[in-house]
């Protein structure tokens, strides 16, 4: 407890950048990703009332699902060009500036959002909703970046956790906010939308007073002092040689190497390593199965006879369990590792859907298995919180360097708004034709991913970035060499066929 409270004191200045931080990066992206549910059908009356004060004549039912449909999808168009913008944006003018300009344009988007129902123009959600997503696709990957760099590395787990945390937070805000009692109302609704807004100037206002993070002030600008008085700013006045060490050896690696874009990044072979295993990771995330947990969440509440009015409030449980287990998590991913967390948190969530996929099929003959139903939705969001959501992030952030993690962010970014549209244009089809048995996918999927895992990822933690590049560099010549040696056996074999 004392170690603790010494590490408070210590990295209190650090704790306060990973506030800011938070609050105006992932804690946003939950956040936008979750109010459009509850703001939408007051918005689509909205669009009908426009539309009928404008032209005199009632929206059709497929203009308006159309209408509403290019109000939600623009958040993803927004988010890719956000993400792919990202890369060029962080090399040029670091990731600091980066956040506070996409502060700037975020404000801007809810000015349109929060004024659209003043102005009666539904066309200005539509752009709100652009912009939000190009903000998002920036400070998705900025954040993510930016808080695994200012970290020391005995808190690398820790702090890389909390974008992960906050993007559970914001999940849990809008579920909060979005309450009939509080602005889930139809004359409250264009407030609820605002209030990222309001979220983004507070950033705007407190990160000028933190630091740009020390590798890259040390890597990319060559600016040593600075380095160290940012490292200095943020952890205290004790010794960091360590880190400092750490970050010279990655410098004298990268020597002569410039930050790459996309494309040299995608003709380098030494990297393709890194990039596999971020594919599996992301990958696996994405069909790992929380988008139909997600689906059947509130048919599985009602069946278990839950009342109308309770089940909001049951929802907002599910979404604070996943902030507690994701705090949970940030505090023993440093102890435990990241490996076993992915892995083993997989398999945990492959045996809690197939025992869900049990009690939903057998819900109609033992009506005790709803309330178990119930249950294991809590305890997968637990599992999931406790493994994957946190270490998938830090994982990431630690097996690239800093001359390939802004390209590498931005391929990823890409894999998780393509992943996002895809999984929400074809998954209501597999709930349609499988029912209950799409869980099956999903728990191959998860048991998949858990022993590549277990194979091909090396674990991170307690090492620096130049040790877990040479180690995945081990495993590269480790593999050419069994290639040599199986092609050799094989001209011989030959060979000896032939005489």
């Amino acid at each position: 407890m004392a170690g603790f409270l010494s590490d408070l004191v210590q990295y209190r200045k650090l704790l306060l950048m990973i506030m800011v931080l938070g609050i105006g990066g992932t804690h946003l992206s939950g956040f936008q990703m979750s109010v459009i549910n509850y703001t939408s059908p007051y918005i689509q009356k909205f669009i009908n009332e426009t539309w009928l004060e404008r032209y005199g004549s009632v929206l059709q039912q497929e203009t308006l699902t159309l209408l509403w449909s290019f109000i939600v999808s623009m958040y993803c168009v927004g988010g890719m060009i956000g993400c792919l913008c990202s890369g060029f944006l962080t090399a040029k003018y670091g990731k600091k500036k980066c956040l506070l300009f996409n502060d700037v344009v975020l404000i801007i988007a809810t000015l349109h959002t929060g004024f659209s129902r003043r102005a009666k123009s539904f066309e200005m959600i539509l752009i709100g909703r652009f912009l939000e997503g190009i903000g998002a696709g920036v400070h998705l990957s900025v954040h993510v970046q930016y808080a695994g760099e200012i970290s020391p590395k005995r808190l690398r787990g820790f702090v890389n956790v909390s974008s992960s945390v906050f993007l559970a937070l914001g999940k849990a805000v809008a579920r909060i906010l979005g309450l009939r009692d509080l602005l889930g109302t139809e004359d409250m609704w264009n407030v609820l939308l605002s209030f990222s807004g309001l979220v983004a100037l507070i950033q705007l206002v407190f990160l000028p007073f933190f630091p740009e993070s020390p590798p890259y002030l040390l890597l990319q600008k060559g600016d040593k002092p600075g380095c160290l008085k940012a490292m200095k700013q943020l952890w205290g006045e004790r010794n960091y040689l360590t880190e400092f060490d750490d970050m010279m050896k990655e410098k004298a690696i990268t020597k002569g190497t410039k930050i790459m874009n996309v494309l040299e990044m995608l003709k380098e072979p030494s990297v393709y390593p890194q990039l596999g295993i971020m594919l599996l990771i992301l990958l696996s995330l994405q069909l790992c199965g929380l988008s139909a947990i997600t689906f059947y969440t509130s048919e599985i509440f009602q069946t278990a006879n839950l009342q109308e009015s309770i089940i909001p409030y049951v929802s907002l449980g599910v979404s604070v369990s996943e902030v507690i287990s994701l705090i949970f998590c940030s505090s023993i991913i440093d102890r435990f590792g990241r490996r076993i967390l992915l892995w083993g948190g997989y398999l945990l969530m492959a045996l809690i859907l197939m025992l869900l996929e049990i009690s939903l099929l057998l819900s109609d003959q033992f009506l005790w298995m709803r309330y178990c139903s119930v249950i294991l939705i809590f305890l997968f969001i637990i599992a999931y919180g406790l493994g994957p959501a946190g270490a998938i992030t830090s994982v990431m952030n630690e097996i690239f360097t800093l001359s390939t993690r802004s390209s590498a962010f931005v391929i990823g970014g890409i894999i998780i708004w393509l992943g996002l549209t895809f999984t929400g244009m074809i998954f209501p089809f597999a709930v349609m034709f499988l029912g209950p048995f799409c869980f099956l996918i999903f728990i191959a999927v998860l048991v998949i991913s858990a022993a590549l895992i277990y194979l091909f990822l090396p674990e991170t933690k307690g090492k620096s970035t130049s040790e877990i590049t040479e180690e995945f560099k081990t495993c590269q010549v480790k593999k050419k060499r069994h290639q040599i040696v199986e092609k050799n056996a094989t001209e011989e074999k030959t060979f000896c066929t032939k005489l």
